[in-house]
């Protein structure tokens, strides 16, 4: 016996987005390196389409180990107050391993974090965005890591969207291609 599906059996995964503008994107959610530290860097860019085009609609997340290697990140950093909204462990002081940023109308984005450690040299990225049934993963390696392991495996033309372009003392740029020539569609990671 059929049964008709109706529009309440229906889950985020089955249907197009976006659904990524409530209550997902917070204050501050770019700001992973503790208010003042020297050693902040920050990665900036553009997710695009296959046609170049922005993606105004985005969410990216982004998670890393500390410059010391710790995976912890700071406690309570993704909890929410519940008269506020706002994002409680997230005071400016310490090194919280996780971020999440909305893309402006112009699919730009910006994050302010701390360097990699040497065993784990890259940013983990997961992207959120319309038409996408399920979010995508990939890395960001700041420049001076281009000899970890999965890097390596990869041809130059793929390799070279993993690794994100110096502009100037400790700002990157760091574009995201969701479709595209396999030279320029950035790699995205399958986990099983």
């Amino acid at each position: 016996m059929s049964r008709q599906v109706t529009a309440k059996d229906i889950t985020p995964s089955q249907t197009v987005g976006p659904f990524f503008g409530y209550a997902l994107p917070f204050a501050g959610g770019g700001d992973i390196a503790p208010v003042g530290d020297p050693r902040t860097v920050t990665l900036h860019g553009h997710v695009l389409d296959g046609e170049g085009r922005p993606v105004p609609d985005a969410l990216l997340e982004f998670w890393q180990a500390s410059p010391e290697g710790s995976r912890a990140g700071a406690p309570g950093s993704m909890r929410r107050d519940p008269v506020t909204g706002a994002a409680l462990g997230r005071h400016g002081v310490d090194f919280t391993g996780f971020g999440r940023v909305a893309v402006d109308a112009d699919g730009h984005y910006t994050l302010r974090t701390l360097p990699p450690p040497a065993d784990a040299p890259y940013l983990g990225v997961v992207v959120f965005a319309r038409g996408l049934l399920h979010h995508l993963h990939t890395r960001a390696y700041l420049p001076g890591h281009e000899d970890d392991s999965l890097l390596r495996g990869l041809p130059a033309d793929r390799r070279a969207t993993l690794l994100a372009v110096r502009e100037r003392d400790s700002v990157h740029r760091f574009d995201i291609r969701l479709q595209g020539d396999p030279g320029k569609e950035t790699v995205f990671l399958e986990f099983r």
